[in-house]
Formats: C-alpha cells, structure tokens, sequence
C-alpha cells in the first residue's frame, strides 16, 4: 500500500477510536447519497479547490470515491494546500466489500449523471436512426438534446437531470435511511 493510501479496516479503526478525522466523499451528491461512509461529508471533486476553507488544516483528511481513482486525483490538487491528505484505498466499493456500514437514502443504483448520459445518448441514438430511415426532421430532436448538454454544461444546470431527479426511483425511502450493504453501492 502507497504511503498516501489507507485501507477500510484501518479507517474504520481510527474512527472507531475517536481519532480526529476529516472523511470526505468527492463523488457527485447523488453518488454521496446513495451510499457513503458513516461520518463522511461530502465536497464533490469540482468544488474542491473553491472550498479550501471548508477542509481541516488541524486533522488528517481521508479522500473518499467510489472505486479511489478520483480521489487519488483530488489528493494531487490538496497536497499543495495541505499535508495531512490520504486515500481511501479502492473508495466507497472496498468498504462495503470490507462489511462496513453504508449510510444511504436513495436506492437507485445509477448516479443522476449516468442516468441522464443513458437518457440523453439513448434519444440522440433513437432521433438520428428515425431521421435516417423514417422523416428527416427527426434530427431536430438529436439537436434539441445536444444544445441541452451544451447549456448544461456552461451554466451548470441541467434540465434532464432535473426532471430525472423527480423519478420515483430516486426519491428517498422513507424506511430506508441507513442500511449496510455487503456488495455493491
């Protein structure tokens, strides 16, 4: 294991212990939400650097994804601004494969961004073959959905992932607030 890397049984212990420790989750907050670390806040990766203030300069920091990889990326950028900063080694999937505790309130599976990439590459596909092989004015509908992602991502608002937000499927359950899960998150 890399001198910057910690694995789940090792955090997990610290924090059992009551050692002064900063967890923090930088997957999107819908990722956060359907399964994070007990104790961990989040502060996806994006907001990171514009939210400096908000990380610990006094306790060891643990970065947190879902498999590592982002984390390890967000380690590179905060270990100019602090020297305290660890990764959880294989994120949010090696904790649960270690029988920790999960704390979620959404069960859906998918992230919102992978849903509305699902969403939004299933309509292009779909509006282009119609355009082809049925009515040329199909493509229209291909654009509608690329200028959509095109505003989306200069304002940072998302009008599928909005709608998509409003689902049965990624409304919390009203019983199902903590749970453990073994396997996947």
């Amino acid at each position: 294991m890399e001198q910057n890397m910690i694995d789940a049984r090792s955090l997990q212990a610290k924090l059992a212990s009551g050692e002064p420790i900063q967890v923090i989750d930088v997957r999107s907050p819908a990722e956060y939400q359907q399964g994070h670390i007990p104790q961990a806040s989040n502060i996806p990766m994006e907001l990171v650097e514009s939210r400096l203030d908000d990380i610990s300069q006094h306790h060891p920091v643990v970065l947190v994804c879902h498999s590592g990889r982002r984390a390890c990326i967000t380690e590179s950028w905060l270990n100019e601004h602090h020297d305290q900063v660890k990764v959880l080694e294989g994120g949010t999937q090696a904790w649960a494969d270690s029988s920790l505790p999960i704390v979620g309130s959404v069960t859906n599976a998918w992230s919102l961004e992978r849903q509305v990439r699902l969403a939004a590459g299933l309509i292009v596909l779909v509006a282009t073959l119609l355009a082809v092989s049925v009515q040329p004015n199909w493509v229209f509908l291909a654009m509608f959905v690329g200028a959509g992602l095109t505003f989306a991502g200069l304002t940072n608002t998302c009008g599928m992932a909005m709608i998509l937000a409003k689902a049965p499927w990624n409304r919390p359950k009203v019983n199902e607030v903590t749970k453990t899960v073994g396997g996947a998150v």
